[in-house]
């Protein structure tokens, strides 16, 4: 889904937008809501946006002074102002700093579902020109820069911590890896996990529940459980088996990884 983020300096205005209107029917995900244009931009920097839904008069910086940022940051983010005000030296403003839609509080749910299916279609539109455009082999080094975080961050590697990483939205890299891999981001997750348990459960440095925490399981149960459906043999078995130096990991669990 395409990320949005919601600044309103009325804390119930940004809640009940984030809340009432189902974004997914439209394929947005409210990433975030901010009462300070700041703040916002400071996420904007630090994280994929694709939309962003901000009111106009606000204190310490204005919606128009978000859009200008915006614009000059990264124009491929769709902008849409709510304000309370009809006011045509707005509507000017906005058109100079590329603004897709002005919507009039209280907004009604059509207006607010048309806005944003339109907003949709030209995100899809550009996504396709952009996938026609690009060389395979960019997102061939996508999929492997992906894999190379995982296995780095194994602990804590999340498919939203990986698109941030990589600045794609999470929905869009889940498919990207998918289609170039054959196999999901769980299982490429998964893969890495349970690689680095059995490398450590063959050493004497670590209790099996300190293993489970460095992969990334907080409950040792959860990991021991995972590891016998991975392995066919619980952490202890695999520890204490007179095999375990010759034990193939090759053979259980290989999924070829791009």
């Amino acid at each position: 889904m395409y990320q949005l983020i919601i600044i309103d300096d009325e804390e119930n205005i940004c809640q009940g937008t984030a809340h009432i209107f189902p974004w997914d029917m439209v394929g947005l995900q409210v990433a975030a809501t901010f009462t300070s244009g700041k703040q916002a931009l400071e996420y904007v920097h630090k994280n994929h946006v694709d939309v962003i839904l901000t009111d106009i008069r606000m204190p310490l910086m204005s919606g128009l002074e978000i859009a200008k940022e915006i614009n000059l940051f990264n124009p491929d983010i769709k902008v849409v102002f709510m304000s309370g005000f009809s006011d045509f030296n707005y509507m000017k403003e906005a058109l100079l700093h590329s603004v897709s839609d002005y919507l009039l509080k209280p907004i009604r749910y059509d207006e607010l579902l048309t806005c944003f299916q339109r907003i949709k279609e030209q995100l899809d539109s550009k996504l396709c020109i952009k996938e026609a455009e690009v060389q395979p082999s960019y997102y061939q080094q996508i999929v492997t820069t992906t894999m190379n975080y995982i296995k780095e961050n194994v602990k804590d590697a999340t498919l939203e911590s990986a698109a941030i990483h990589v600045n794609m939205s999470p929905s869009y890299l889940s498919r990207l890896i998918k289609e170039k891999s054959g196999v999901n981001f769980s299982t490429h997750l998964l893969n890495c996990r349970m690689k680095k348990a059995a490398k450590l459960l063959r050493g004497i440095e670590y209790k099996q529940y300190e293993i489970a925490f460095l992969v990334g399981y907080d409950n040792p149960k959860n990991f021991s459980r995972a590891f016998k459906q991975y392995y066919g043999v619980t952490p202890k078995e695999f520890r204490e088996s007179e095999l375990v130096n010759d034990f193939d990991l090759s053979s259980k669990g290989n999924i070829n990884e791009a």
